[in-house]
């Protein structure tokens, strides 16, 4: 595989708080990766900054190829950086068809648009198989439960056929069952788009049987199989210990 995204020697400071200190971080085309640490070890700085949210102070951030500190939030989604929050933007007032729909990447040109009526609905059948809500295709978002709303809005990203999904924190709030699906979902993403997954629950993260970085401080603590980082007595006292 080869190497998608690419920091080395990012740093970022806010007021004089360093939420990135000398970050290096590489994740390869189709990699499915798990990123934990405690709250202000800098996941979330580290995303802004991918998405060009964020400017680095310094170090190099390369995506596929470009520069992408001289890139902004919507540069950085037409290069291909799709980015799930926490809580799921879904349109609530239209049915999960037309939410899959409106997010579909479309070609504006004239031939496209004579064929694009029936691309379009085998594309949207294909994205409710993957999320697991064929029968729910007519129902209003707003009718879905919250982990329903996950796997749409997860649905909507790839429809726009990201390089790299960022996934912040999707087993927030399911229940078991729809933790393990949602689980079972990013592992069936992975290798046609890399993704990476900010989370806080364990078992998830064991469920996405991946290789996992352990962020601290701004900086990467460990690397490694979950069983391997959860065995590093670094990782144990300053975030599993807890």
């Amino acid at each position: 595989m080869s190497t998608l995204l690419d920091l080395d020697g990012v740093e970022r400071s806010f007021d004089g708080f360093k939420a990135i200190n000398g970050m290096s971080l590489n994740i390869q085309a189709g990699e499915l990766r798990a990123i934990i640490g405690p709250n202000g070890a800098g996941k979330t700085t580290m995303m802004d900054i991918v998405t060009g949210k964020t400017r680095p102070d310094k170090g190099t951030v390369r995506f596929d190829g470009h520069d992408m500190t001289r890139v902004d939030e919507a540069g950085s989604a037409r290069l291909g950086i799709g980015r799930k929050f926490q809580k799921p933007t879904v349109f609530e007032t239209h049915t999960v068809e037309d939410n899959l729909l409106l997010a579909l990447k479309d070609d504006r040109g004239v031939l496209a648009t004579l064929f694009s009526r029936d691309d379009h609905a085998v594309r949207v059948a294909e994205l409710l198989a993957l999320v697991r809500l064929e029968d729910r295709r007519t129902d209003f978002a707003a009718d879905l439960s919250h982990g329903q709303k996950q796997w749409l809005e997860i649905g909507m990203l790839v429809a726009q056929d990201p390089k790299l999904l960022l996934v912040d924190e999707p087993a927030a709030g399911m229940t078991d069952d729809e933790t393990m699906r949602t689980a079972a979902l990013l592992r069936e993403l992975s290798g046609e788009h890399a993704v990476v997954v900010v989370e806080h629950d364990m078992e998830f993260v064991r469920a996405l049987d991946c290789r996992v970085t352990v962020l601290h401080q701004g900086a990467v603590l460990a690397e490694g199989s979950l069983d391997t980082v959860s065995a590093n007595e670094r990782v144990v006292e300053v975030y599993l210990g807890r």
